[in-house]
C-alpha cells in the first residue's frame, strides 16, 4: 500500500511518497478503502512544524485527514458499519493518515457516504465542515453572524449553517471575490482591512477562521453579551479562552451525530483533482501559494 508521510518537519521538500503496512482494525475501529481525500490547512501545517507540541517528534508520519471510500475490514465492537458501506470521515488528529490508499480508524469517526454525493465531494466536507458545524452550534433565529474568511473552507461552510439557522450573516473576504460571497448570502461584504468602526456592535457571534482579527477588532464588532470563535488556538489564545469574557478558541471535536448532520446538509465546492501520484505537486503549490482559496484540492486513489 501507498501513503504520503514525512520523515522530519520542513517544507514541501520533506513530503514523500512510501510504501507502508496498514495495521488491521483493532477494537471499535474499521479499515476503509480509500477513494478520495481532500486538504486542509492542517496538511501542511504539520509537517511543517506549526504543530510539533501538540503532536511530537515520533516520524515517520503519516499525512491527510479528510478521506471517503469503502470499509474492507471491521474490529470488534464494531455495530454501525460493515463491509462493503460506502463511507466519509476524518483521521485521528495525531495520527493522520487519508492521503493513502486504506486508512484505519475509530468508527465513531466515520458515517455513512449519502448515495447523492460523489466521493470526492464527500472528502471535501469532515474537518472543515465538523469545525463550522460546531462553531455555529448556538447560533438562533434573527440573530447576527460575522465570518472573518467567508470564502475558506470552514468560512464556506459556517454560512451555510448559519443562514440555515435563520441567521444573518456578515462577513470578510478578498476583494476581487465579493461578488462570489454575496451569491452565498453574506452581506455586507468588507475586505480584509476593513474598518471594524463601520460594524460596530452588529454581531451576536463573530467567527475567526484564519486566526488574525485582532481582539479588539472582533470585540469592536460584537454585540453586548455576544462571543468571539477563534479556530486557529495558540497557546497565548488558549490562556484567553480560560479567562472570563466574549473570546473562545476551538478545534473541530470528533462527534458521529455532527458529522452525519453535516454529510446530509453541506456541500463544498472542489477546486481540482489530482491521483494519489500527483498530490505532492499539487500540495506544494498549495502551500506555497495557500491556493485554491476556499475550493477544495482532492486527492483520488489508484482504481477509485
Amino acid at each position: 500500500m501507498k501513503r504520503l508521510q514525512y520523515d522530519r518537519y520542513g517544507g514541501p521538500e520533506v513530503m514523500r511518497l512510501a510504501e507502508f503496512e496498514p495495521p488491521r482494525p483493532g477494537p471499535d475501529e474499521v479499515l476503509v478503502r480509500v477513494r478520495a481525500a481532500a486538504s486542509n490547512a492542517l496538511d501542511w501545517k504539520m509537517p511543517n512544524g506549526e504543530m510539533k507540541l501538540l503532536i511530537g517528534r515520533s516520524f515517520p508520519r503519516a499525512m491527510g485527514h479528510d478521506f471517503a471510500g469503502v470499509v474492507e475490514a471491521v474490529g470488534t465492537g464494531v455495530t454501525r458499519l460493515r463491509a462493503g458501506d460506502a463511507v466519509l470521515g476524518a483521521a485521528q488528529f495525531r495520527q493522520a493518515g487519508a492521503f493513502a490508499e486504506t486508512v484505519t480508524i475509530p468508527e465513531k469517526a466515520v458515517v455513512l457516504k449519502p448515495v447523492d454525493l460523489s466521493y470526492e465531494q464527500a472528502a471535501a466536507l469532515p474537518t472543515g465542515g465538523v469545525t463550522a458545524y460546531q462553531a455555529m452550534a448556538k447560533v438562533r433565529p434573527g440573530q447576527a453572524v460575522f465570518v472573518n474568511g467567508c470564502l475558506g473552507g470552514v468560512g464556506r461552510a459556517a454560512v451555510q449553517f448559519a443562514r440555515a439557522r435563520g441567521a444573518s450573516v456578515a462577513g470578510s473576504c478578498r476583494n476581487p471575490a465579493a461578488d462570489e460571497a454575496r451569491e452565498l448570502g453574506v452581506e455586507p461584504v468588507v475586505s480584509f482591512d476593513f474598518d471594524p468602526a463601520a460594524l460596530v456592535k452588529r454581531f451576536d457571534l463573530v467567527l475567526d477562521t484564519p486566526g488574525m482579527l485582532p481582539f479588539v477588532a472582533a470585540r469592536t464588532l460584537l454585540k453586548p453579551g455576544g462571543t468571539i470563535v477563534d479556530i486557529v488556538p495558540t497557546p497565548a489564545k488558549m490562556i484567553r479562552s480560560a479567562l472570563p469574557g466574549p473570546f473562545r478558541a476551538m478545534m473541530g471535536r470528533s462527534v458521529t451525530a455532527d458529522l452525519e448532520d453535516v454529510a446530509r446538509t453541506l456541500r463544498l465546492p472542489i477546486a481540482r483533482t489530482v491521483p494519489l501520484a500527483e498530490a505532492i505537486p499539487a500540495l506544494t503549490e498549495l502551500e506555497r501559494e495557500q491556493r485554491p482559496k476556499g475550493r477544495k484540492l482532492v486527492i483520488t486513489m489508484a482504481g477509485s
